[in-house]
């Protein structure tokens, strides 16, 4: 059985290459003398971690940030390994001789970490700093032990907490971030994130870490109409289904017709990420035109109005309205939320 093909996704998630590769150049541009790097945790935000750190490498990225070591693999074969960092560090030794083996530095958040990375045989890595998003990294108070003087630190890092908005705890961060690169040596620096690079060159150092923006999201005003829409999700219409008035759409009856409509069945639900926030206010899109959503998302399936649409048939493929702001806005879920919970049925 293992030799029979499977047939094709009922789900794919279409992602548009060119609007990712400008986007990290619009990104690099607006880091100034900085260079962008690229956040490709958690698959690429759910875009695919492979095929995206491929066209990344290809538009000009050099640094690749992931938060798992069990992802660095899926970037070995497009990224050279001394080009990825883990954002987690060590935290066994087992994780250290991994980063000695192929070369992917390590991120060290505590100073159990640098200890472990010093006992591993040592080498380049990065350090983070915590300048107050109390997360991870090393509190400022432990800069001064001998174990990180002794490091090979090719990049001291920090994360900003609250760079989407305009709040006092920015320029906070960005002043403790200073007095650490007096303390600390390293032969790079990295604070902005996505919304960090919008906030200003003071706030760029040698190297961004965009993530969001990256895949079509909006974190800043000075953001948008710059940064493209980068995934796309499609679901394919598996019946179409005719509803007579007083008929009732899905779990709840939450959808009653009131006269005489083309219903259509997604193979999509909440378990592919597509969440019952969506229920009644989701729209899709086929050949241009508008397709709303009916009733309650169940787990696997979403119904839709095909009523005006007397050309749509089982097999088709629609289009969900995705961009990030604005589903964001109708769905009430976060930009991240919204890119990071499409499931793995989807074909990418």
């Amino acid at each position: 059985m293992t030799d029979i093909p499977l047939p094709p996704a009922a789900l794919r998630l279409r992602m548009d290459a060119g609007a990712l590769a400008s986007n990290w150049r619009t990104l690099d541009v607006m880091s100034g003398t900085a260079r962008a790097g690229a956040a490709v945790k958690a698959n690429a935000y759910g875009i695919g971690a492979a095929r995206a750190s491929r066209v990344l490498a290809d538009a000009g990225c050099r640094d690749f940030f992931v938060a798992h070591w069990g992802e660095a693999p899926d970037l070995l074969a497009h990224v050279p390994a001394e080009h990825i960092a883990v954002l987690h560090g060590p935290t066994t030794m087992q994780d250290a001789d991994f980063a000695r083996a192929t070369r992917v530095r390590p991120v060290l958040n505590t100073l159990r970490q640098v200890h472990l990375w010093h006992e591993s045989g040592g080498g380049p890595c990065h350090l983070m700093v915590d300048t107050g998003i109390n997360r991870l990294g090393i509190s400022r108070d432990e800069l001064g032990d001998a174990a990180i003087a002794a490091l090979d630190l090719d990049i001291c890092l920090s994360h900003l907490a609250s760079a989407d908005e305009d709040v006092s705890q920015n320029a906070a961060q960005r002043l403790a971030f200073e007095s650490v690169r007096q303390s600390v040596s390293a032969r790079r620096y990295s604070l902005a994130n996505s919304a960090g690079i919008a906030l200003g060159r003071t706030y760029h150092a040698d190297l961004t870490r965009p993530g969001l923006a990256l895949y079509g999201g909006v974190a800043r005003p000075e953001l948008a109409g710059r940064i493209a829409q980068v995934a796309f999700p499609e679901a394919a219409v598996i019946q179409v289904r005719s509803l007579k008035p007083g008929d009732r759409v899905g779990y709840n009856a939450t959808f009653i017709a009131q006269r005489p409509m083309r219903a259509g069945v997604l193979a999509l639900g909440y378990a592919d990420g597509y969440l019952r926030c969506w229920s009644g206010a989701g729209r899709f899109s086929w050949q241009g035109r508008d397709v709303p959503v009916l009733g309650r998302i169940s787990m696997d399936l979403t119904i839709v109005d095909l009523t005006d649409l007397a050309e749509c048939r089982e097999g088709d493929w629609l289009e969900a309205v995705y961009d990030l702001p604005l589903a964001a806005k109708a769905s009430g879920l976060s930009q991240y939320e919204l890119l990071t919970l499409m499931g793995q049925r989807f074909a990418r």
